[in-house]
């Protein structure tokens, strides 16, 4: 038998370890029943099983937190953005990159604005000088068919990669169409002298 304090009470008739169970206002629980004899032990078990409940979830909890899985949270932008529309995209930017997730920034043309990437570069350039100091840049802008990608990850601590902690042009698209030869026009007619 052992009190509510974790003393040794000895070997003791149930009847009495009940009554000093309640004389205590506690509970008598059977802790080790296959030993002979068996041990019990006074306390609350309301008590002990609410706190037994909050370790289990506390670790639940800390186990989730670190196998928390980096989801990839993609921002779309148009390469003639308003700026308080900007402010508000490199705000949520940011946001996700502080709470872990990586981010995919899509720069979305329509028609020939493909043809000035140069403009969406300085853009996406922008975004990533914003989230400078939450960021590093896991892939560099490129040209996705109609879209120019980049790919922003948390960054780990003060440690950032070389390669990913600086912003560099990507390689220069090829051009969608072929340009059309400078004789394709007309030369004007001149009139006759005479």
């Amino acid at each position: 038998m052992i009190d509510d304090r974790g003393e040794q009470l000895g070997i003791m008739d149930p009847r009495d370890a009940l009554r000093l169970a309640q004389e205590r206002d506690l509970d008598l629980v059977e802790v080790s029943p296959q030993t002979k004899p068996p041990v019990c032990r006074l306390m609350d078990y309301g008590k002990w099983k609410y706190e037994a409940a909050k370790k289990n979830r506390e670790a639940a909890k800390a186990s989730v937190q670190r196998k928390k899985v980096q989801e990839i949270r993609e921002v779309k932008l148009r390469p003639k953005i308003d700026e308080h529309d900007y402010m508000v995209k490199s705000r949520m930017v940011q946001r996700l990159l502080s709470e872990g997730d990586k981010v995919k920034v899509t720069m979305m043309f329509r028609g020939r604005e493909v043809v000035h990437a140069n403009i969406a570069l300085k853009l996406l350039e922008r975004v990533f000088n914003d989230a400078l100091e939450l960021a590093i840049i896991e892939n560099r802008p490129r040209l996705e068919g109609r879209n120019m990608i980049m790919v922003l990850a948390p960054k780990a601590g003060s440690t950032a990669g070389a390669a990913g902690s600086s912003f560099a042009a990507p390689a220069a698209p090829a051009p969608a169409t072929p340009a059309a030869p400078a004789a394709a026009t007309p030369a004007p007619a001149k009139p006759d002298a005479g």
